[in-house]
């Protein structure tokens, strides 16, 4: 029971020195507390508006590396058909040659 009756007491006495102490506002925390969701909006904005960026740039990228692998297809085309016409046109024009035995 002593015990119990000390805890009381010193609960009381902790109570009212607490009581007494001047009240921290708290006004200043509500400001900072907003400002940080703005910064970190504005962060993640920027995040976003880097990755769109860099997703364009790719894209750009790699339609330029298919149009230049598209022009070397055509023009290995076209390079092939010529060869095939030289081919064709190349046993008319060449005289035979005679085998001896």
């Amino acid at each position: 029971m002593n015990k119990l009756l000390a805890t009381l007491i010193a609960g009381f006495f902790a109570a009212g020195a607490f009581a007494q102490a001047p009240a921290t506002p708290a006004t200043p925390a509500t400001p900072a507390a907003v400002a940080a969701p703005a910064k970190t909006d504005a962060k993640v904005d920027h995040k976003a508006a880097k990755a769109e960026a860099k997703a364009a740039k790719q894209k750009a990228k790699a339609a330029k590396q298919k149009a230049k692998a598209d022009a070397k297809a055509v023009k290995d085309e076209k390079k092939t058909e010529a060869q095939a016409e030289v081919q064709k046109a190349a046993p008319k024009t060449a005289p035979a040659v005679a085998v001896q035995k």
